[in-house]
């Protein structure tokens, strides 16, 4: 059975909490996202229903959420949707939760400024399919990504001659 792929634009309504686990580290929180439509009686927007989620955040995605992220944030959560069922007291209970494969500022509502974390090899998945932490520290320091980011060179692409100032053209 395959996996049901959400995309959620919203606001985080509570602090992220990460705890540890048997299966590692997970971070929790919770976004609500509100749909909003011009409303051409008033001539102005007005809120619709909210949607309430909760969202989990495993491993080295948990960890840089619960430094990244607080409560009141514009985020955008990428993921798969599930139903969590429990029983309580007043019968059985459940209510949507997200397994977030990606979370971002939306930056559509804001700044922010990227730090790429160290790392040394990607993390194996355990039975379960959660992905093993690596230790704090380890790792090449941040940037350093063979392959994937630029490599410095002493050298000049192009030279320059001050003494020429012919115009060149603009391509457009």
């Amino acid at each position: 059975m395959s996996a049901t792929g959400i995309t959620v634009v919203g606001n985080v309504v509570t602090s992220p909490t990460r705890k540890r686990t048997q299966h590692g580290s997970v971070t929790n929180f919770r976004v609500a996202s509100t749909g909003r439509r011009f409303d051409p009686a008033t001539q102005d927007w007005v809120d619709g229903h909210s949607f309430f989620v909760d969202v989990e955040c495993w491993g080295e995605l948990g960890g840089n959420v619960a430094h990244s992220i607080s409560k009141g944030d514009p985020v955008i959560v990428v993921g798969n949707i599930r139903t969590d069922e429990w029983e309580s007291d007043q019968g059985r209970r459940s209510r949507p939760q997200v397994r977030a494969d990606a979370v971002a500022p939306n930056l559509a509502r804001g700044t922010a400024e990227f730090r790429r974390t160290p790392r040394t090899t990607a993390a194996a998945p355990d039975a379960d399919g959660i992905p093993r932490e690596q230790e704090e520290g380890a790792g090449s320091p941040a940037g350093d990504l063979p392959g994937r980011d630029y490599e410095v060179v002493d050298e000049t692409l192009h030279s320059l001659d001050a003494g020429d100032r012919t115009a060149q053209p603009v391509h457009a």
